[in-house]
């Protein structure tokens, strides 16, 4: 179970990481260049890991519905809206903001598909996010 935990800390790292690298490169342009950046330098490098691990088109790609790959455009708004959001309210509230809404929707999937949920846990994870917003809204 540690290494899930790690790559889950480590996979947040690199969110914020990139986050700051891409506002950095949105004050510089526009949020929509920096996610053009963003997203071919990694279409670029998916397509060189993808090419030398191989299987990067699946064999059932025909039987597959449309709307799966709506996950890219999604991707595309994130991290354009996430460059133009840490250049104006900073890496902490902007981060508060993605996990509150995350955490919200991911529960709301959830109980939609019918995946076990603890409600109360889900709602104190909520609010705990918030009170966290809340604290760094404080004047000093």
């Amino acid at each position: 179970m540690i290494i899930p935990i790690l790559a889950a800390f480590a996979a947040g790292l690199l969110v914020i990481l990139s986050r700051q690298v891409n506002g950095r490169l949105s004050m510089s342009t526009t949020p929509l260049i920096s996610s053009f950046w963003n997203h071919f330098v990694g279409f670029a490098f998916l397509t060189v890991v993808g090419l030398v691990i191989g299987g990067l088109i699946p064999a059932n790609i025909a039987e597959m519905p449309w709307w799966i790959y709506t996950g890219g455009a999604i991707g595309v708004v994130f991290v354009a809206a996430g460059s133009w959001l840490i250049t104006r309210i900073g890496a902490v509230n902007s981060t508060l903001l993605v996990i509150a809404g995350q955490m919200v929707f991911g529960v709301i999937f959830d109980l939609l598909r019918g995946a076990p949920v603890t409600i109360w846990a889900a709602a104190l994870g909520v609010v705990l996010i918030l009170a966290g917003m809340w604290l760094t809204q404080r004047k000093r």
